[in-house]
């Protein structure tokens, strides 16, 4: 049974029609109902790629959330073969947000990591509903310090709203283990390569995100907060979530544009849960033309290539030239900041006054 997001009304209506035909066909074979069928199959086609034409970033979200979106352990069931678990972090216990182990991708042997939401209520529960706590994140350190020790590569499926903010978590040090997961990220001598299938949320993504090359499926969103976060943090109204959503940029489009990610991973029509088998064959690909490339490194070169990458990112920052797009649709939208052209203007006029004292007193030193 699928499950219909509300802009997806449309082809439900035309899956609905499917069906029924499909059952009078099987009961009385016809070559009218077939080629009837093979009319609907067209609609069907040609209204996803109408409604996700002009999708916006809410919506891309909802899709991003999508209960039969693909997770962590079917890419691992489908890509990865002689897949062997491993758990525990050997300091308190497993956190089954965050899976990993080795096996064999296309011939190579891997370490695969990710954040595993389940897929049900039972399993949702049981994985957290993807949110790790620090033993999630020491495990995935653990598994990337044994896969440099014997220099096989890693990849990594990003699938999370958030680290888990519970108090037992944060007395535990959960900022600590991000961070340390992210510096192990950084330092490991071996190809990392990042896939983010669905949400990648705030530092619990960026932890196991931090690759040498990071890609993005189409209908996936990258951010430092869900929409949600962001419209109870700045309008104190949690129903502000569309405006949220396209404040924040977190589409793969707007990714790719200020190079945080490398390329984005185009879906099937309709969206990755529609076609689960094609969209996880379609991230294999990518994955081992990335890999291929990177195969052929240096250690130290991958591991200063991937620093650089990041330390760049935050030399540029918002004064970056990929980012003046969405600096200019901010100000345009909430204005500029009066405060910062105030400071502007103190700062300026301190200046000349000191450096009017300044030459003040080398002439009257001088003569």
């Amino acid at each position: 049974m699928n499950t219909y997001l509300e802009f997806e009304k449309p082809v439900q209506l035309l899956d609905n029609k499917i069906f029924e035909l499909r059952g009078l066909n099987e009961s009385a074979p016809s070559e009218n109902l077939l080629d009837e069928i093979t009319q609907v199959e067209q609609q069907i086609i040609d209204t996803y790629e109408k409604i996700y034409s002009s999708i916006t970033p809410w919506q891309r979200t909802l899709v991003a959330r999508h209960p039969e979106r693909p997770r962590t352990k079917e890419y691992i069931q489908n890509l990865i073969e002689d897949f062997f678990p491993l758990s525990g972090d050997r300091f308190f216990s497993d956190d089954k947000a965050i899976i990993g182990g080795f096996g064999k991708f296309r011939g190579k042997t891997v370490l695969v990591i990710g954040h595993e939401k389940g897929h049900d209520t039972t399993s949702r529960i049981a994985h957290n509903f993807g949110m790790p706590r620090p033993e999630g994140y020491r495990k995935a350190q653990r598994l990337m310090k044994l896969a440099e020790d014997f220099d096989i590569p890693v990849i990594s499926f990003v699938d999370t709203p958030g680290a888990y903010p519970g108090v037992g978590a944060e007395q535990r040090g959960q900022s600590e283990a991000i961070a340390k997961t992210t510096e192990c990220c950084l330092s490991l001598g071996v190809p990392i390569i990042a896939v983010i299938i669905g949400e990648g949320g705030s530092g619990g993504a960026v932890a196991i995100g931090t690759g040498n090359t990071v890609l993005m499926l189409e209908n996936s969103i990258y951010s430092v907060i869900s929409p949600e976060g962001c419209s109870s943090i700045l309008w104190k109204d949690n129903t502000r979530t569309i405006e949220a959503a396209a404040a924040l940029k977190l589409t793969a489009d707007d990714m790719l544009k200020i190079d945080v990610i490398d390329k984005v991973v185009q879906e099937p029509i309709g969206g990755a849960h529609r076609n689960p088998h094609k969209a996880i064959e379609d991230v294999g690909n990518e994955i081992e033309k990335y890999l291929n490339l990177l195969s052929n490194q240096h250690g130290n070169d991958l591991k200063h290539s991937r620093q650089e990458r990041y330390l760049q990112i935050g030399r540029s920052g918002l004064f970056s030239d990929k980012t003046t797009t969405a600096n200019s649709v901010l100000n345009e939208k909430y204005g500029k900041s009066k405060h910062k052209n105030k400071l502007s203007f103190f700062s300026k006029t301190l200046s000349i006054i000191v450096l009017t004292i300044f030459i003040v007193f080398i002439i009257y030193y001088l003569f």
